[in-house]
Formats: structure tokens, sequence, C-alpha cells
């Protein structure tokens, strides 16, 4: 089974950039293929790994809405929901050399995302033993955990950047994590985009008393900031990158194996 990288955090932390970074640290340290999962419906990842987006699940599912004797439905009248929907699914497995991206994406207007959510599951369950390594950037709140959707979980990175908010948001991540005895072999937290590559007492407080465990902290890094503006993907950050620096070195601490 492939060992499975859970990334979660609270919303705009840098949490898919540091997903990015991760894939990008295993395929460079020869662990691949990568199976890529971007859970999130407001999904981003394929722009820090440089893929275009082709098709995502969200999109299959509203597809699958449709009958096959619609005129206006791609389904072919003569094939069942079923042999479109996984001839669909293996379309939106984006290939690359050393990983391949899956991505939730989300449904058309209003609803619930519990289909979507369904089918994610069930294409990870189905994929999972294809890849040694599987990292899942989850969306911002908690769902992918509470419901149960991620398979076997053996790693959880939470992401903060340095504000009390962001690592209580990660501690209630952590909280659920216990509460739903998904028992990951590591947990921590990855402090991002503190000044200066340290954070301050309050900060450590805040840490302490979530009783999180430190994984590391990544610098500010003005040339994500310039790449993230140019629309050039993260995953080219040069070797001497502040950011890409500070994640190989914490993720060369972590048990990865």
């Amino acid at each position: 089974m492939a060992h499975v990288i859970a990334v979660a955090g609270k919303g705009g932390v840098g949490k898919t950039t540091v997903c990015g970074l991760l894939i990008k640290y295993l395929a460079d340290t020869g662990r691949k293929p990568i199976l890529a999962i971007d859970a999130d419906a407001n999904s981003n990842l394929n722009e820090v790994l440089g893929i275009e987006l082709k098709m995502t699940l969200g999109e299959i599912r509203e597809t699958m809405k449709t009958s096959g004797f619609d005129p206006k439905s791609p389904i072919p009248p003569t094939m069942s929901k079923d042999i479109y929907s996984e001839k669909e699914i293996s379309a939106a497995l984006h290939e690359e050399e050393d990983y391949d991206l899956l991505v939730m994406g989300r449904s058309q207007g209003a609803g619930c995302y519990c289909f979507v959510n369904g089918l994610l599951q069930r294409e990870m369950v189905k994929l999972e033993n294809n890849y040694p390594y599987m990292v899942v950037d989850n969306e911002a709140g908690m769902e992918h955990i509470s419901r149960g959707i991620l398979p076997n979980i053996d790693t959880v990175v939470l992401v903060s950047d340095c504000s009390r908010r962001a690592v209580q948001a990660a501690g209630r991540i952590a909280g659920l994590i216990a509460e739903f005895k998904l028992r990951p072999r590591t947990i921590g937290l990855i402090v991002n985009r503190a000044p200066n590559g340290k954070i301050d007492k309050g900060t450590e407080e805040e840490i302490k008393k979530q009783n999180l465990n430190l994984l590391g902290i990544i610098p500010g890094d003005d040339l994500v900031y310039q790449y993230d503006c140019d629309g050039t993907p993260i995953i080219a950050l040069p070797e001497n990158s502040a950011m890409k620096q500070a994640v190989k070195r914490i993720a060369d601490q972590m048990d990865l194996d």
C-alpha cells in the first residue's frame, strides 16, 4: 500500500505550496511514482506543479447528471453511465513523468459535495496500491478527515503561518485526527512564511498549548511571491530558494519510508 501523506491547515497559509514542494522532494529523492491528490474543491495544486488541468472529478459528476438519450449529453446512448464514468475518470488522471495528479474539483451550482467526495474516496482506494507514495492536499476545512474519506494515513503535515489562529486551526485538525483514531505514524506542524525563519514567543506558546509537534519552520521567500505573480510553477524554484531548502531540511528529518 502507498505511504499516504495528508497535508492540511487553515486556508491561506501556503498549504498547497508546501504540498507541491513535498511532492517535488519525494520525486527528487527517488520515491516515485507519486500520486498527487488535490482534494480541495478550490483546486490549484496543478498550478504549483505546472500541470495544465484538463478534467476534474467534479466535472465528470456534472456529466453524469445527464442521460445518454439526451441529445446534449456526451454519453453515447449505447454506453452505460458506469462504463462512461470509468473512461472519463481514467482520462482525469493527469500523468507526468514522476507523478500523476487527480483533482477533485467541485460540482456546479448549489448542493453538497457528497457525490464528488464519494467518487474521490473510491478512486483513492482503487489507486493506492499502484504508487509507493500518495500526497493529498486537503481542503482548508476538516471534511475529508471527519467523513473518513482518506485511506489509512501514515503522515499528517499540518501547515500554519505565524498567527495564533492558524496554529489553533492546526490544533483542531490534530484533535479531530485523534478523535477518529486515525493513528498516523507521524503528525506535526510546519510554520510557513516566518520572518527571517523565526517565530516569536507568542506563536511558540500557542504551539505548546495546542500540544503540536513542530516539524520545522519555513522562512518567507520573496521568490515564491514572484513565481506566483508570474504564473511560474513553484516546483521550479531554484535549489538555493529559502523555501525549497527549508522543506528539504524538514522532509529529511521525517519518517517517510
